[in-house]
């Protein structure tokens, strides 16, 4: 069995280290000229379902390595004004870990193969029920499977599923990071909590490695190569719906709207890296009518993207390839025809995937801030 897996996210990466550790051929497809074209590296909290499927696609030998390199998730999720004083509480956070991004897709590129600047362009199903898929450079590659795990603005579901559209909620956020100095630790009771400014709301939350990941791989898996990433602080401002930058730089766009904060937060957005902050918009894409069943389906946030305030996007996206993974352990061992077994997958993904979209916009009205006070 041969399996195209289109997007080099983790959801894909995920999927095709499961694949390749039950010894089916996966070959990945990225549309980004180079595996570090973008900054893929805030971190991510993990929930005990999304870390179980991450451990199940990864070879038992890296299972160390991977303890080694995550942290604990903690937070008192209190509401803080601007000088870090109480006004309210969240409510009850989930267990989880954490996890840094751009860490974990290290771990999840060693050893596949990986074709960058292979923008899909569109696929054809073969007579003989295998898939053709074309890129926009290179050569069209053929499979008896074609997983676009390409997210929001996924090629392969724009063919596979038209009427499958992102919307958008109209909220912007700007996130960014900054190395978690022994100031910044002292910001403790703000992480996981939401500070309540005028017209905006900042989220903060530590990456702590338990070890620092370039010792760790060089430690407990020398053929793994890992950044040499220090702990930090994922900051993340929410703007009000349609709330545009209004300044040159996210950072500045950040710091005019926190005249009067407390100096420790300021200096947090101050002291940040510039090449890691950005403005992104939250869309989401609901799964709703099955297309027919087929030699392609979707992944991750290419058929369920949900808003970050859900805390559930990467975990739904590992759930997918852990899930598609064993279904296509079950075709190529002959206990299951390949169509069947996306089938499914597919009914169990669309499932899960619709709750965690709707889970995510019902939590998402708690952190969008109020328009800005005239």
């Amino acid at each position: 069995m041969r399996v195209s897996v289109v997007g080099a996210g983790l959801g894909g990466l995920c999927l095709a280290q499961g694949l390749h550790g039950a010894g089916i051929e996966a070959e990945v497809y990225e549309r980004d000229p180079a595996i570090t074209a973008r900054f893929q590296g805030y971190r991510l909290v993990l929930n005990p379902v999304g870390f179980e499927a991450l451990r199940g696609c990864l070879p038992p030998r890296w299972h160390p390595l991977l303890d080694a390199i995550v942290g604990d998730a903690y937070g008192e999720r209190l509401i803080l004004d601007p000088r870090l004083n109480r006004i309210g509480e969240l409510g009850p956070g989930r267990p989880g870990i954490v996890v840094d991004r751009h860490v974990l897709r290290h771990l999840l590129l060693t050893g596949l193969t990986v074709r960058t600047g292979a923008a899909l362009t569109g696929y054809d199903v073969l007579d003989d029920g295998k898939v053709e898929a074309r890129f926009a450079h290179g050569g069209p590659a053929t499979a008896d499977l074609l997983v676009g795990a390409d997210g929001v603005g996924s090629n392969v579901r724009a063919v596979l599923s038209p009427q499958t559209t992102p919307t958008d909620t109209g909220v912007r956020f700007v996130i960014g990071r900054t190395p978690l100095t022994e100031r910044f630790a002292g910001l403790a009771r703000a992480f996981g909590s939401k500070i309540a400014g005028d017209g905006v709301s900042l989220l903060l939350g530590a990456m702590r490695f338990r070890t620092p990941p370039k010792e760790a791989a060089e430690e407990l898996a020398p053929e793994v190569a890992l950044p040499d990433v220090r702990d930090y602080v994922r900051w993340a401002m929410i703007l009000p719906p349609n709330g545009s930058l209004g300044a040159a730089t996210p950072q500045e766009a950040v710091l005019s709207r926190m005249a009067g904060w407390h100096p420790d937060l300021r200096a947090l957005i101050e002291q940040s890296d510039p090449d890691n902050s950005t403005l992104l918009s939250i869309r989401v894409v609901e799964p709703r009518e099955r297309w027919a069943p087929g030699p392609v389906t979707l992944l991750g946030d290419a058929i369920h993207a949900t808003s970050p305030t859900g805390g559930n996007g990467a975990n739904t996206a590992l759930r997918d390839a852990d899930l598609l993974r064993r279904y296509l352990i079950e075709a190529a061992t002959g206990r299951q025809n390949l169509l069947g077994a996306v089938g499914d997958y597919e009914r169990q993904m669309f499932e899960y995937g619709a709750e965690a979209v709707r889970h995510s916009l019902d939590a998402l009205p708690a952190f969008v801030p109020q328009p800005e006070s005239a």
